[in-house]
């Protein structure tokens, strides 16, 4: 995939339908009854990355106060999502022992991950920060993650909802309507070529968690270091 071309056309399509008001509202961010939970592999970006994300964010609450925006600890990048979250799934419905041992198998031959923040992104429903890995690491790794998750008789949902190529994070959810949609995309605009930063990879996280990765309502499974 041309991850740049992606992201630009993602852009394009869904600052036209902000701009025209057809925009998607989420409704489930406040309900506190929300029982949807998984299990994912993610990764989390420095401090520095964090701080220069939440400058952008800044930015964006001056124009939209009302919106869902990610705080620092719930920041993050999808490396797999094992169980798409769902309702009603719990921990006590799974092995977590042989999720563990089917990640780590498939650690064995992993590249450093390098990964670069450049520019921002939207969808009809969300804003997110541009991820670019630098070589094919990422994208060798989730292949070996799919290969050996077939293999194996565990629950498990991969690609389920769609083919995880990109390496985004999502930063801010559209909750209310909008009040200023114009200038918030050309606030957006403004970060589409910004420099985030570039971290390297140093561990991977498999966490339990709901649907919006809330730090209140996760639970971490296992760390690995690569």
């Amino acid at each position: 995939m041309n991850l740049t071309e992606h992201y630009n056309q993602l852009y394009i399509k869904s600052s036209e339908v902000i701009l025209e008001g057809n925009y998607k509202l989420d409704t489930q961010i406040n309900n506190a009854s929300d029982s949807r939970f998984g299990i994912t592999l993610l990764i989390r970006p420095n401090e520095k990355i964090k701080a220069n994300i939440q400058l952008f964010l800044d930015e964006l609450k001056a124009i939209e106060p009302h919106q869902y925006y990610y705080p620092d600890p719930d920041i993050h990048i999808t490396v797999m999502s094992i169980i798409s979250c769902y309702e009603g799934f719990t921990l006590d419905k799974i092995n977590i022992p042989e999720y563990i041992d089917v990640i780590q198998q498939s650690l064995v031959h992993l590249d450093q991950i390098t990964i670069e923040f450049r520019g921002v992104t939207a969808s009809p429903s969300a804003f997110m920060i541009q991820g670019f890995p630098t070589d094919e690491s990422l994208h060798n790794f989730r292949d070996k993650l799919r290969e050996n998750f077939k293999k194996s008789t565990l629950e498990q949902s991969i690609d389920s909802r769609y083919t995880i190529a990109t390496a985004h994070t999502t930063v801010m959810r559209f909750q209310e309507k909008l009040v200023n949609p114009k200038e918030l995309i050309a606030t957006a605009a403004q970060f589409r070529d910004y420099d985030f930063g570039e971290f390297q990879v140093e561990n991977l996280e498999l966490v339990y968690n709901d649907w919006y990765q809330r730090e209140k309502n996760t639970i971490r499974l296992a760390n690995f270091i690569i």
